[in-house]
């Protein structure tokens, strides 16, 4: 808006006019700083990590493992998605064989996940196969447009395929024929919006390959394992804790215990599917690692890990504390742990590949292998290993639009009813001020000033600028003002409202403005609230109505941009408390995140579970009272 001096709209405040070069200043003034705000967020975190306590016996624990199992599969990794999809048997294709092998033959393959979501696979099988033989999934991590043509996995599956075991190299949504913007990992935030948890797109793209293993003619059931390195580590235990199928599993450098995550937030990581919706509310990756007794399990971490899981850091949360659960089963010996200093970077190079082959050939009871075969001249390129899939093949963005166009408006109800239903949908807890800290004040030119941090009950905060005439009275009207990109930049409305006669208060709640993070970390931290079981626009609309209760006058909230106009509108719609709900550059609907499209990293509190689904923007401006029509 530039700089720009308001003059008097009312006749009774001439002498008591704010104006933006005024008022710049105050709001500019940083009330909290990020590393503040991080602290505070880990000390909330580490108040919810899922306690794992020894239990009396190993009957005990595999109720409580098969109670977990079930939770997670049906309540969290496949909530909304169509069951015909999650239940339909694997639709493997053979596309053709890849020429110019030794010793072992291999062969391209395409599957479909989900209807028109189709992905990509090299199977590796003995050059002499007869009988039944063990076989090993191979999954991916995050290494870029090369994909599945890795050197290292490569080299892993062709020699798995030559000692005699059936591979499967499987191709990871976002990566090598994968690789597509909307196929990002965040998109499964808009998964999340229109109803169907986004790990669920990433959890059926491994089990089918599972699936297509345990049928296969020379396959044998009671011999399947899985390996991958960190992506493919956090896929090997979340599948072979929740498989029962799954007998043998080597995880590299792949996950942490929640603890250790909150310790380090580089190791919360940047994926959804890692820090999935509520996958950590009640239960985590420790849980996961304990579901493994009695079936054998080696952990591979690195001594001096350049990305993330550092092996001395995370050691004692997945390892050492989770010895007795193989104990209780007499199977000590099952659960081990090697730390890789060759080169001890994140890797799966041969010092890890020599411990994943003695490991699965002693637990497959194969002659123990001790060595790798030399295959650098079998090694393909990209092309080579492309497999091919549809033109018209769907994205992770593109299932997210086709499961909304399914999506009908929600059953008349009640007010009161849909309000409750809001709240639970939400995950929705109130808070209370605990403190309000008085950081500042100023009175310039007939105007006053007090600038405030705003403590909650749950040690979160919010900051605010309490703007005011001195001849308003203090019990004149008060409008609260938000912006997507903080107080910082609310001086012209401040101005505005405050020259009518209102008292303004320009917010910056969780996440919005000085009470936020940097840009890098904000998605870290919501992926990790929501994966705890909360909703940041909960907790953000939580705040909101604290303060609206705290100031006490007749109030209005003025908010611009998308994120501050969902937390309003949220806020008014679970207690329809305020008079007016303005809304400046907002959305019409939820609809537009999904075909602008609006990244996750954009706007990560409105990727909020099923809210698209059952609360769309129309619907609460309803509930909150607010008649007029969105711009």
């Amino acid at each position: 808006m530039g700089i720009l001096l308001l003059t008097a709209v009312l006749g009774g405040f001439l002498n008591a006019q704010s104006d933006t070069r005024q008022l710049q200043p105050i709001l500019s003034h940083e009330l909290q700083n990020s590393e503040v705000t991080g602290f505070q967020l880990r000390q909330y975190a580490m108040k919810r990590i899922p306690p794992l306590r020894i239990p009396q016996n190993a009957t005990a624990w595999t109720l409580e493992a098969q109670r977990i199992r079930k939770h997670l599969l049906n309540d969290v990794i496949f909530h909304g998605w169509p069951a015909e999809w999650v239940n339909a048997p694997p639709r493997f294709e053979v596309v053709g064989p890849v020429p110019g092998t030794t010793g072992y033959r291999a062969v391209k393959l395409r599957y479909e996940v989900v209807p028109r979501f189709y992905s990509s696979a090299i199977l590796y099988e003995p050059e002499r196969l007869s009988g039944k033989v063990p076989a090993i999934l191979n999954v991916n991590g995050h290494v870029g447009p090369i994909g599945k043509a890795v050197e290292y996995k490569q080299k892993r599956c062709i020699n798995f395929a030559r000692q005699g075991m059936i591979a499967l190299n499987l191709e990871w949504i976002g990566f090598g024929e994968l690789t597509a913007v909307e196929n990002r990992h965040s998109f499964a935030g808009h998964l999340d919006l229109v109803g169907a948890n986004g790990v669920g797109l990433f959890y059926l793209a491994m089990r089918k390959g599972l699936d297509y293993l345990e049928q296969h003619a020379n396959v044998d059931r009671t011999r399947l394992g899985v390996t991958g390195l960190s992506g493919g580590g956090w896929q090997t235990i979340t599948l072979s804790a929740l498989d029962e199928r799954v007998a043998v599993a080597v995880p590299v450098a792949g996950y942490s215990s929640l603890t250790a995550g909150i310790e380090h937030p580089e190791y919360v990581g940047n994926d959804l599917e890692q820090n999935a919706t509520d996958f950590r509310d009640g239960q985590d990756y420790t849980h996961l690692t304990a579901m493994r007794a009695p079936r054998p399990t080696l952990l591979i971490y690195n001594a001096e890990d350049d990305c993330c899981f550092r092996a001395g850091i995370v050691k004692p949360g997945i390892f050492d504390d989770l010895k007795p659960w193989f104990l209780l089963f007499g199977k000590p010996e099952a659960f081990r742990w090697h730390e890789n200093a060759d080169p001890g970077t994140h890797n799966y190079q041969v010092d890890n590949r020599l411990q994943a082959y003695r490991f699965f050939s002693e637990q497959f009871r194969l002659p123990r292998i001790d060595r790798e075969i030399p295959v650098d001249s079998e090694i393909k390129t990209p092309e080579e290993l492309e497999v091919g899939l549809p033109k018209t093949n769907l994205t992770m963005l593109g299932v997210a639009k086709r499961l909304a166009e399914s999506i009908s408006p929600p059953a008349n109800s009640s007010a009161s009813d849909s309000r409750r239903r809001l709240a639970q949908l939400i995950r929705y807890r109130p808070v209370k001020i605990r403190h309000v800290w008085a950081m500042a004040t100023t009175k310039s030119r007939g105007v006053e000033t007090r600038s405030y941090v705003f403590e909650f009950d749950n040690g979160l905060c919010a900051t605010g600028v309490l703007v005011k005439s001195m001849s308003s009275p203090d019990n004149a009207p008060v409008t609260l003002v938000l912006r997507d990109k903080g107080k910082a930049t609310a001086a012209a409305d401040v101005a505005e409202y405050a020259n009518r006669g209102d008292q303004v208060l320009a917010l910056d709640l969780l996440f919005f403005g000085d009470n936020s993070l940097t840009a890098r970390r904000v998605p870290q931290y919501t992926q990790l609230l929501a994966a705890i079981g909360d909703r940041p626009l909960a907790m953000e609309a939580a705040q909101l109505l604290a303060i609206a209760s705290w100031v006490k006058p007749q109030k209005r909230i003025v908010s611009t941009g998308m994120r501050t106009q969902l937390v309003s509108l949220t806020a008014a719609a679970l207690e329809p408390a305020f008079r007016e709900v303005k809304v400046r550059n907002g959305i019409a609907s939820l609809r537009h995140l999904l075909d602008a499209p609006v990244g996750y990293e954009e706007a990560p509190d409105l990727f909020c579970l099923d809210l698209y689904k059952e609360f769309d923007v129309p619907r609460l401006s309803a509930l909150s009272l607010y008649a007029g029509r969105l711009p």
